[in-house]
Parts: structure tokens; C-alpha cells; sequence
């Protein structure tokens, strides 16, 4: 089973991305589950949400205390939050910053670490500092655990009634994965 733990800030889609990968994995035909963990948090705040892939039924209901891959959608939050609690050698880390590997402080391995100006592609592609699709393209490549395709699909089912912001989200997310 694979774990994936996703940082991030209340408005910046963090649950939506942890849908998106459970969606994704749904359509690649593996088994899926994707929930957050909130509580009060407003826009802004620190939040978590967890997505977990399997080729078996997850029965599995608790937090990700020890991640396959961690995902971090804003880097400020590196100052603020232990967002490396439970990582080990192994954990490979995505993370949205335009910083060399070397500034960002994380004890873990810089081979496991994937640094993307994810913002910048949001900006330009999306016209809004919204990353989370665009972190997932980088996700995509550097796991294999979705598809490129399957995440497409997922896009597009999640933002079925919005197809004109689809279209902005998959560009993205095929720009990071082919970065």
C-alpha cells in the first residue's frame, strides 16, 4: 500500500488534491481512499489530507503517521509545522518552492526530494496561485503510482462543470509532469 500525505493551507485545494489521486488511482484500477483532517482551520490555516493506493481493498481508517511520499503545497509552512514527522529515508518529498534543496532545512535525502515552482506554473497556466493540480503532475512523474492519463480523467471528472477550468488544470499538470 502506498501513503501519501499532503501539507498545505486552508483555501489552497489540499483536499481536492488528496480526491484527485484517489480518483486517479480509481481510474489506473487500483483501490483508493482519499479523507482530510481539519478541525476550526479558516483560509490560511495549516491543514492535512491523506490519500492511500492499494491493489486491494484499504480497510485502513487512521491518519498517515509514516508517509511513502509526502507532498508539500506551500513551503512557508516548513518553519511552522513538523511537515517531516514520520518521514524516513525512503519518503520521497514533493514540494512547491523555487528554493534549491539545500535552503529548505529537511533532514531526509535531497535524491528523495523534488522541488517544483509550482506557483509559477499556477500563475501562468491557471491564472490563480492554486497548485495543487499542478503538484500533481510532478507527483505523477515522480511515483509512477498514478498515470498521467488517469489524472487527466480525474480532472476532468472532478471539474466536469467547469470544463474550461479543466482544460487550464491538465495543461498545468502535464507542463509539471513534463518538467
Amino acid at each position: 500500500m502506498y501513503q501519501i500525505r499532503i501539507h498545505g493551507r486552508g483555501g489552497q485545494g489540499v483536499v481536492t488534491a488528496a480526491e484527485l489521486i484517489a480518483i486517479a488511482a480509481f481510474h489506473d484500477g487500483h483501490e483508493a481512499q482519499a479523507f482530510p483532517s481539519f478541525g476550526v482551520e479558516r483560509t490560511g490555516a495549516p491543514i492535512e489530507a491523506f490519500a492511500r493506493i492499494d491493489k486491494k481493498p484499504i480497510r485502513l481508517r487512521e491518519h498517515i503517521y509514516r508517509p511513502d511520499v509526502l507532498i508539500v503545497q506551500d513551503a512557508t509552512l516548513l518553519s511552522t509545522v513538523d511537515v517531516a514527522r514520520g518521514c524516513d529515508d525512503k519518503t520521497l518529498v514533493i514540494i512547491n518552492t523555487a528554493k534549491p534543496k539545500s535552503e529548505l532545512g529537511l533532514k531526509l535525502p535531497a535524491k528523495n526530494i523534488y522541488a517544483i515552482d509550482a506557483t509559477k506554473i499556477a500563475l501562468e497556466e491557471i491564472g490563480k496561485n492554486i497548485v495543487n493540480t499542478v503538484i500533481l503532475g510532478s507527483f505523477a512523474k515522480a511515483t509512477d503510482m498514478v498515470t498521467l492519463k488517469a489524472l487527466d480523467a480525474a480532472i476532468k471528472q472532478k471539474f466536469a462543470a467547469k470544463p474550461e477550468i479543466a482544460q487550464k488544470n491538465i495543461k498545468a499538470v502535464e507542463r509539471a509532469y513534463n518538467l
